[in-house]
């Protein structure tokens, strides 16, 4: 205990020594600076700095944009870019998903993979809905009136009205007999084509071809978006020459004609338009023969 007690008294004694710590003049020998220290004091002094050093450099690192330029971590710049990306990319992902589902909807009715409905021929949208019987074509007495009176003043118009211009030129797809026409009572929404083996078939107008592939009842069938709502289908090709997404333009060849699918009975195409979801006669618009 004795020794222990003593061996305390010793190192609180050197820790407690004073010492002095002086500059001088080389030349001179002229004390320039003095200090006196102990070697508690040096200890003390050293401890608070490297406390002092540590707390600056986190708040350095924390506080400041210094903290970029140290591996691991993202400059502001960075996160914000991240992120206007990330809000980008979701928006991308539901685009994506519902032109899916649209092509998805397209599909199943090419494929035949709808609801049952009695159809007179092929179609590439489901148009049961269309009974022309309970339609009425006559035109009434004051519809009749109306156009009677609008014929009058347009005769005499000096001015072209901006909805009565034509917006499309139609180029024929392939040059042939018609062989069945569009006939709205029997639900053939189409015309009928005969052509030779392996006719070049053309766009009709430019657009974009929103389907290309195979069906078991069609065979090789493209489908092309003009815009505006119309869309036109060319049904029973041989082969195909474009893909889905290919922008066309007006003549331009598309696909081979032939003998694919089901609901054929012999080299011809199958065309047809449609505007604004509704059939409408290709043979208004185009001389086929």
């Amino acid at each position: 205990m004795v020794r222990q007690k003593k061996d305390r008294k010793k190192f609180a004694k050197k820790l407690l020594h004073k010492y002095r710590l002086v500059i001088l003049n080389e030349d001179t020998f002229e004390e320039r600076f003095a200090i006196k220290l102990t070697r508690l004091n040096v200890f003390v002094l050293m401890s608070l700095s490297a406390i002092l050093l540590v707390i600056a450099t986190t708040i350095l690192i924390a506080f400041t944009p210094l903290r970029e330029y140290i591996p691991g971590y993202s400059s502001t710049a960075l996160k914000k870019r991240a992120t206007s990306l990330n809000y980008k990319t979701d928006s991308l992902q539901r685009v994506i998903a519902l032109n899916e589902q649209y092509f998805e909807s397209i599909k199943r009715v090419l494929k035949g993979d709808v609801s049952a409905v009695v159809f007179n021929k092929d179609s590439i949208i489901k148009a049961a809905e269309l009974d022309m019987n309970k339609i009425s074509l006559n035109p009434s007495k004051e519809d009749s009136l109306l156009r009677e009176k609008v014929d009058k003043e347009d005769k005499y118009s000096l001015f072209e009205s901006a909805t009565s211009r034509v917006n499309f030129v139609f180029f024929p797809p392939v040059n042939g007999t018609i062989s069945e026409g569009y006939n709205v009572e029997e639900k053939h929404f189409a015309i009928d084509i005969v052509v030779a083996k392996d006719t070049p078939v053309k766009a009709a107008a430019d657009g974009t071809i929103i389907l290309a592939e195979w069906t078991t009842q069609t065979g090789y069938v493209v489908i092309i978006d003009h815009g505006n709502g119309l869309i036109s289908a060319y049904k029973h090709n041989a082969s195909l020459t474009k893909e889905q997404g290919d922008l066309v333009k007006s003549g331009e060849v598309i696909a081979i004609s032939g003998n694919t699918g089901e609901l054929t009975t012999g080299p011809h195409l199958h065309f047809e338009l449609w505007s604004d979801g509704y059939p409408i006669d290709p043979s208004t618009f185009i001389d086929f023969e």
